[in-house]
């Protein structure tokens, strides 16, 4: 087949991470691929250049934007995609307003996160008024397929479950002394850290609450915070307030997650709402043991004590006693690594996620540039 995705940006990100590896494993299964950014191109631009999946922008600006339009739609039509693949809200009705009704061209889109409701949020109505030129939405897990169908946003008929996959093999195969070197970390300091946005939806500012609560009785604990984003002065800020200088590390954004997960004790998601977290996965695919606030699908990946533990969203008493537990018992993060990792070897994979995603685009009606030369070829001999 011949896809093409469309999302915002390629900027780091679980969405962006997502969306590169499908493109290489689509690739590799010899379909031709291709990404149209909305926005800006980002910094995982040029690694799927590398693995030769095309990159474009078309350069929108805020607001309504012509120009754009037409060049998104130029895009499109240049592709002579089978599949028009788009990723969220934004990406999807824009391009379902200029892609056309080109026969056996298919338009489906991902939903990578909770959704919004579409009475009181713009973007959703008008995702929600794309719907009649939409073949299938997928949501990333079980909780925001039935939040966008309770909605009202995506119809019944419309609406399937494709967890997000990740490269299981790059994961737990670093010595943990090495991963503590990359990140300039002691050998003995109990290490509590996360990977994420620095945002609203991540909530760092209950996971720095809660590892205020630790450092009492882990007096050489260490936080360590990768990623970036517009909370970083706020989240600064709220680590002196805390007295905890010296003790929080936001070392940004890294493109090494798999090198740096080894060196970490606990992993801590703090998240006020989450979709199908590739950072959960990332970490049970490390062996780490969890502490994740139970929004989203992340009850889906994570089983209460089995293979982490889940805590209300906003209790920072359960998640500091969580952070505790853990922190306490080697015995108890060994175990729930374990059978972290290999619930992720079971259920995670990249691989997986492709095949759905292909059985997607077969069951809507998508043909190959080969199939569709034998339905002329046929129509032409009856």
């Amino acid at each position: 087949m011949k896809i093409l995705h469309v999302v915002e940006s390629m900027g780091r990100g679980g969405l962006e991470r997502v969306v590169c590896d499908l493109a290489r494993v689509q690739l590799c299964d010899g379909h031709q691929v291709g990404i149209v950014c909305l926005f800006t191109e980002g910094l995982l631009a040029e690694e799927a250049r590398k693995i030769g999946v095309p990159v474009s922008s078309v350069g929108k600006t805020a607001g309504i934007d012509l120009p754009a339009l037409l060049r998104l739609r130029r895009a499109i039509r240049a592709s002579d995609a089978d599949v028009i693949h788009t990723h969220n809200a934004t990406a999807h009705y824009h391009a379902a307003v200029v892609c056309g009704r080109r026969r056996q061209r298919v338009l489906v889109n991902t939903r990578h996160g909770m959704g919004g409701s579409r009475s009181s949020d713009r973007r959703e109505r008008l995702f929600s008024l794309a719907m009649g030129r939409t073949a299938a939405v997928a949501a990333v897990c079980q909780a925001a397929a039935r939040r966008l169908v309770a909605d009202g946003i995506v119809p019944t008929d419309i609406v399937r479950v494709v967890p997000n996959g990740i490269r299981i093999g790059e994961f737990g195969n670093v010595d943990r002394r090495d991963a503590r070197r990359r990140l300039d970390l002691p050998e003995d300091a109990l290490v509590v850290g996360t990977v994420g946005r620095l945002n609203w939806a991540k909530d760092h500012v209950a996971l720095l609450q809660a590892f205020q609560v630790l450092t009492r009785s882990q007096p050489k604990s260490i936080l360590v915070v990768i990623g970036e984003g517009e909370q970083r002065q706020a989240l600064e800020g709220l680590t002196a307030e805390l007295a905890l200088q010296g003790r929080v590390r936001l070392v940004g954004d890294r493109p090494d997650i798999p090198l740096l997960l080894p060196g970490l004790d606990v992993f801590a998601l703090s998240s006020r709402t989450e979709g199908y977290s590739v950072a959960l996965l990332e970490a049970c695919a490390a062996g780490l043991p969890v502490v994740a606030t139970n929004v989203g699908g992340n009850g889906e990946i994570i089983e209460d004590g089995v293979t982490g533990l889940l805590v209300e969203q906003g209790n920072l008493t359960s998640f500091s006693g969580a952070l505790e537990r853990l922190s306490a018992s080697g015995a108890l993060r060994a175990r729930l690594g374990s059978r972290a990792r290999d619930w992720a070897a079971a259920n995670a994979s990249l691989e997986a996620m492709a095949a759905r995603y292909e059985r997607l685009y077969s069951d809507c009606g998508a043909a190959s540039g080969a199939s569709r030369e034998q339905t002329k070829l046929a129509s032409g001999l009856n």
